[in-house]
């Protein structure tokens, strides 16, 4: 199996992934004047109307568009329709003028037409529905945290949520910059793609806690490396088969729900793409600082050039007797730097 040697593309991938979420945000608050909030976030009207003779929401769409309405089915029935029109602030009596209008097109084009139901949404509730989607999912994420870190270690834990809070920050950056309509499509597909992501980062994890294990002949990089090798065509495989069936959705799909498949798509491949270039990279650099730490710990604490050979690099000279120096883990040499702690401790107790 051929081994790809993918940290090595690790300052770039994140400079790149840095720098593209800036762009995107930048552009988003300074340029757009912020996110392109649909109607789920906005005040408004819901009006639930029965209209035999219309085929589908889009032929419902069509009569009023200058409402510029989101337009759904509702139920199993036809012609049963829920038509939601955002208040524009400027209308006097804008419930009853907006539904008197609505009721009268469709009227005047469809002709037998009833109305349902009719409701208003403050803005009270709207901006309730903003604070508590954002606070569902920090606990979402707070908990994923929690799992990985007993199921791992925390080390793994901060990369896979660093990896994750990359998708979120560069998803919801490229629907700003791009003013799709940020609805609560949007934050199913956001919570999918969290899922989707922190799913591909276990596999690698898995592989790399695995390795670590049982090669002992290898550096940490190496390692990830290797696990990242063993997992890739699982990985893309998984990828490609999500983007295919996603982009028929694009293809066939309208309105909200393809909006919704274009962020599937967007965070799908970014997902795979942090999962390599975002997650790996970060354990690594955490890895080598407690590394570092470590061989600190060690070169302060112990006497002559034995202790101070632990863990050095492959290909280093020593000198007169002391023996070749063996490549441990950073959990293997910080056991063996709390032993001999222990052991001169205990000859401090015998003086």
């Amino acid at each position: 199996m051929k081994i790809y040697n993918v940290t090595r593309y690790r300052v770039p991938a994140l400079i790149a992934s840095a720098a593209l979420i800036l762009i995107f945000w930048a552009y988003t608050l300074f340029v757009a004047g912020g996110f392109n909030f649909g109607i789920d976030f906005q005040a408004g009207l819901n009006i639930t109307v029965e209209v035999p003779a219309a085929s589908d929401g889009e032929a419902i769409r069509e009569v009023i568009g200058g409402y510029n309405p989101q337009v759904q089915t509702a139920g199993d029935e036809g012609g049963r329709f829920i038509i939601r029109i955002a208040d524009d602030s400027e209308t006097d009596n804008f419930q009853q003028v907006t539904s008197q209008g609505v009721t009268d097109s469709l009227k005047a084009k469809f002709g037998n037409v009833k109305v349902v139901g009719e409701e208003y949404i403050g803005s009270s509730f709207a901006a309730n529905l903003a604070t508590q989607t954002i606070w569902v999912t920090l606990v979402a994420l707070g908990l994923i945290l929690l799992y990985v870190w007993i199921r791992f270690k925390l080390n793994y834990a901060v990369s896979a949520i660093a990896a994750v809070f990359h998708d979120v920050l560069f998803l919801l950056g490229f629907i700003g910059a791009f003013q799709l309509e940020f609805s609560t499509a949007t934050i199913a597909a956001v919570l999918t793609i969290i899922g989707y992501s922190l799913n591909d980062t276990i596999v690698i994890f898995d592989r790399v806690r695995e390795n670590s294990r049982i090669v002992k002949d290898k550096s940490f990089r190496e390692v990830i490396n290797l696990s990242i090798s063993q997992s890739l065509s699982r990985t893309l495989i998984t990828s490609i088969t999500t983007l295919l069936a996603v982009l028929a959705i694009l293809v066939l799909a309208s309105g909200t729900i393809r909006t919704f498949a274009l962020s599937l798509v967007i965070g799908v491949i970014v997902g795979t793409y942090s999962s390599i270039f975002v997650a790996s990279p970060i354990l690594l650099a955490w890895h080598d600082g407690d590394l570092r730490k470590t061989h600190k710990a060690v070169s302060g604490s112990g006497h002559g050039t034995a202790t101070t050979s632990i863990g050095a690099p492959s290909g280093s000279q020593t000198t007169g007797n002391t023996p070749e120096p063996v490549k441990q883990t950073a959990e293997e040499i910080a056991d063996a730097t709390e032993k001999r702690a222990r052991a001169k401790a205990k000859k401090k107790k015998k003086k």
